[in-house]
């Protein structure tokens, strides 16, 4: 006769391989270190053979191992891998985490539609769209070494491009993206290894080739411009463990 508890947890397994969020990976990634498969201080293997035993992108492994580090229960170390936390074991691991998007996939999915967008406000932008764009670029170069002021106006500066298409949907689609990952508790924790002064400073110059191209009515150069700037950010939010 089968245990209870042991068809319960096998019925939990059978779920989560179906699962093909990043959260269902995490279950899985975390189940096989609770059953011995990797021991406490012990290397994960690469992103890259993460993706292949579980068949799933390398961008949903990222996500799961960020979610398990928010749990506690991986360390991320830059350049240098990811390893099983000694913390695992010191309190329960839940995976409240919100079962949307996460932050790179939705980074990704901004750098599609927000280079659309930023093309379409090169030929729609109205002289005051302009003086609006302008004055958020220039209160983000003068917040550079203030997170959230620089954050509140890097925001203010993607929404009045998209203001500047004219089209409300396209607004409402970038302000839904810019928020849903600013409140992932995922995003707080990618940030806390990648947010740097320097990223600020690459950001504003992307910024100014996207202005610049804006106020050129130039939809080509801005949309390869808002694209290169979205692009970039992703590389640098996923480098740690290559």
């Amino acid at each position: 006769m089968t245990d209870l508890s042991t068809q319960s947890f096998a019925q939990r397994q059978d779920a989560d391989a179906t699962d093909r969020s990043y959260i269902g990976l995490a279950r899985q990634i975390h189940a096989l270190i609770a059953a011995g498969d990797f021991e406490v201080g012990s290397r994960l293997p690469s992103e890259r053979a993460l993706a292949d035993k579980f068949a799933v992108s390398r961008t949903q492994v990222r996500e799961a191992i960020i979610a398990l580090e928010v749990q506690g229960v991986v360390e991320v170390r830059v350049g240098s891998g990811i390893y099983v936390s000694a913390r695992i074991g010191a309190r329960p691991v839940t995976f409240e985490l919100p079962r949307g998007p996460g932050p790179i996939e939705t980074l990704r999915a901004r750098a599609l539609i927000e280079s659309e967008v930023a093309a379409l406000a090169a030929t729609e932008r109205k002289d005051r769209d302009l003086d609006r764009i302008f004055a958020a670029l220039t209160t983000m170069r003068e917040q550079m070494h203030d997170k959230e002021a620089n954050h509140a106006a890097d925001r203010q500066f993607h929404m009045y491009i998209a203001e500047a298409t004219g089209n409300t949907v396209l607004l409402h689609m970038v302000a839904a993206m810019w928020d849903c990952a600013r409140s992932d508790p995922l995003w707080e924790k990618i940030e806390e290894h990648f947010h740097t002064s320097g990223l600020r400073a690459a950001s504003q110059e992307d910024h100014q080739h996207i202005f610049a191209a804006i106020a050129d009515r130039n939809p080509d150069a801005a949309k390869s411009a808002m694209h290169a700037h979205l692009s970039r950010v992703v590389g640098e939010f996923t480098q740690a463990w290559k």
